[in-house]
């Protein structure tokens, strides 16, 4: 599968990859799509600051950012980098009362939905956004 994980944090990594690879995919094909390279890079607040700054001139702490990349001839194919920040998760996930690994699930399928098109840019999106998150977090194999 065309689903990577990387982590700039030392001794993190991800409990049952395959199974969370399936999931995106399965979630990209929803979409009548296709999957085609995805990197999902675990890092810390300090590493995604620095992306957020220099790529898109936020000077503030994010939980995900998503690069989508276009590949000329395959529009129906999707590519793209999604960084996520560990200690951001780590953090929302204490705010909201959830365990850490279902918050980082759904920040994984907040930034595939980015990549199928979805936005979240005002209250109505935020909102469909929202849903379709709690669509896709109930399909994930337990």
């Amino acid at each position: 599968m065309p689903v990577y994980f990387h982590s700039e944090i030392p001794g993190f990594s991800l409990r049952q990859k395959t199974k969370l690879k399936e999931w995106v995919t399965s979630t990209i094909r929803d979409h009548s799509l296709k999957p085609g390279e995805l990197n999902f890079i675990f890092c810390s607040d300090e590493y995604l600051h620095k992306i957020n700054v220099k790529y898109l001139d936020h000077d503030t702490f994010t939980d995900i950012i998503t690069f989508p990349q276009e590949i000329p001839g395959k529009p129906d194919q999707i590519h793209g980098d999604i960084y996520i920040s560990v200690d951001r998760v780590t953090e929302n996930a204490k705010k909201f009362g959830v365990e850490m690994e279902h918050e980082l699930h759904r920040v994984i399928i907040h930034g595939v939905l980015h990549l199928c098109g979805m936005s979240d840019k005002g209250s109505v999106k935020k909102e469909l956004m929202r849903k379709a998150e709690d669509k896709y977090l109930k399909r994930l194999p337990s």
